[in-house]
């Protein structure tokens, strides 16, 4: 008869298996904590280039208010479409061109321009202007790297 020879682990294979699940469960650890950490990061660049974005179309709302303001101060000294013409391209804020109807300016930081652009509709009409332009234009590269 063949003798059956029994294999056994003594007490040191326990601990190098222990050993070797503590450090498994330490690696992972780290990892999942630079993951966190790295997830962090990219949310605080995401909500800084909101912001900015934000930041603009707030300055680019404020100018089209001032300049609603001089659409409606021109259409109280104006008779006809010509003179209100006349009045807005004499009262326009600096920083705006007068192409035609076609009034732009652009807002812009260190990064990122903001290009508007508005029509000016005839007077007498229910409304004073019409968007025709809102593009965000961004260098992105400099942001993430």
């Amino acid at each position: 008869m063949k003798r059956k020879s029994r294999v056994t682990f003594g007490p040191g294979a326990a601990s190098l298996i222990l050993i070797v699940v503590i450090l498994s469960m330490s690696v992972l650890g780290m990892l999942a904590l630079m993951n966190a950490r790295n997830d962090n990061k990219l949310s605080d660049r995401s909500i800084a280039v909101v912001e900015a974005g934000y930041a603009l179309n707030d300055k680019a709302e404020r100018t089209l208010a001032t300049l609603d303001g001089v659409l409606y101060a021109c259409t109280a000294v104006a008779d006809d479409d010509e003179a209100y013409m006349a009045a807005i391209r004499g009262l326009l804020p600096a920083g705006m061109l007068l192409d035609g109807r076609t009034i732009s300016w652009s807002e812009t930081d260190e990064l990122r321009t903001l290009s508007c652009a508005v029509e000016v509709l005839p007077l007498g009409g229910e409304k004073r202007f019409e968007w025709r332009e809102h593009r965000l234009t961004a260098v992105t590269e400099e942001i993430w790297n």
